[in-house]
């Protein structure tokens, strides 16, 4: 099984909390997607002997492709790649560009899983974000986005400052009450060189507040737990049968190609990573020449991997796996350095599986970081 995941780097507005890859200006854009389906032409011998399972439209906002714009690079995957006969394809969304005849052509097309940005759906939220929709949109196209697709996912981010719990556990509520099969949620996280960085050295915003986000991110477990959800990764939670499949074959290790500027591929062996500007990428692409860079992972890269990954999720880090792929001395090293968090109740071993507790989630990334072997 694997998966493509096609990055579409243009959005209408900037985010103050982003520093995903993407350009406001949408000029390049035929000579983009021209690019994308040349890459995905010329990486077809990559995923030769296996089927693709997921297609996943992810940006920047892939929701400003028209239709017919996402049915050529659709085309050119069934085209160059043997893909099963029940694909995901998912597409990503901002709400603003969810009007009812939009999502009514959406759903005639193959996509047939949506991942729409909401965040929020407090208006003071959205302008301290800069979203580009406001409350209103946010309702009305969950409210017709719903009566086409039984597959959607929805984006919520908690820690937004100034954001009461009781305000965090409205926004659940109401997330819930459009019956929606999945959600994803994040803290919100002050990255470097952001305007949101900008604000809060300027004193302008209060910074994140990590207890609180600590208490909302608890409060959002509790709460869609009770109604159904599994939390199946640290981030991530769905009813039974509405998981991501493209990105629960990411945490699993299993083989992806990443199509587009500043896209991620891997195929267990390699990490690969496309130049991260859209006038160099389109311009390697015109000559014939991929602009990727590739590394070779070690086999403490793979491990350290497998940990990080198998611990955010709910099948967990296999011990059996651990011995059989990387040998005795990691799998002592690694049970070795988890008895302090199991004594702590943030790891347990649950028929041969290590595993994160509900305490230890919100800690995951630096209970990881102990169980890593350093090159």
């Amino acid at each position: 099984m694997s998966g493509i995941y096609i990055h579409i780097p243009f959005c209408k507005q900037a985010c103050h909390y982003c520093d995903f890859h993407f350009s406001t200006s949408l000029k390049k854009k035929d000579e983009l997607i021209d690019a994308l389906i040349l890459e995905i032409k010329m990486r077809k011998d990559e995923f030769k002997n296996t089927t693709v399972e997921t297609i996943y439209f992810g940006g920047g906002t892939p929701s400003l492709l028209s239709s017919l714009e996402i049915k050529r690079i659709i085309d050119s995957i069934y085209k160059n790649y043997k893909v099963s006969n029940n694909p995901e394809i998912t597409l990503e969304a901002n709400p603003d560009d969810l009007s009812n005849n939009r999502i009514l052509e959406i759903s005639k097309s193959p996509i047939n899983r949506l991942s729409i940005g909401i965040q929020s759906f407090h208006e003071k939220d959205l302008k301290l974000m800069n979203r580009a929709h406001n409350t209103q949109e946010a309702k009305q196209c969950l409210e017709e986005a719903t009566k086409h697709f039984n597959n959607i996912s929805l984006d919520l981010i908690y820690g937004i400052p100034n954001t009461t719990n009781q305000e965090w556990e409205e926004n659940i509520n109401i997330a819930l009450n459009f019956g929606v099969n999945h959600i994803s949620s994040y803290a919100l996280t002050v990255e470097p060189k952001t305007a949101l960085a900008s604000f809060i050295e300027k004193g302008i915003i209060d910074n994140v507040d990590d207890a609180l986000a600590q208490e909302q991110f608890n409060i959002l477990i509790d709460k869609l737990e009770t109604n159904n959800f599994v939390h199946y990764e640290l981030s991530n939670f769905g009813k039974e049968g509405f998981f991501s499949r493209n990105n629960s074959a990411y945490w699993q290790g299993k083989p992806y190609i990443g199509i587009g500027p500043s896209a991620h591929s891997f195929n267990g062996k390699q990490r690969g990573w496309n130049v991260r500007n859209n006038t160099k990428y389109i311009k390697s692409l015109q000559i014939g020449d991929l602009p990727i860079e590739i590394e070779t992972l070690t086999k403490t890269d793979q491990y350290n991997e497998y940990v990080m990954t198998g611990l955010r999720t709910v099948w967990g880090v296999s011990i059996k796996k651990v011995q059989q792929d990387f040998g005795v001395t990691f799998e002592n090293y690694m049970l070795e350095q988890a008895q302090k968090h199991i004594k702590e109740h943030l790891l347990y071993i649950d028929n041969g599986k290590l595993k994160i507790t509900q305490k230890g989630k919100f800690l995951s990334d630096g209970i990881a970081s102990d169980l890593f072997m350093l090159n």
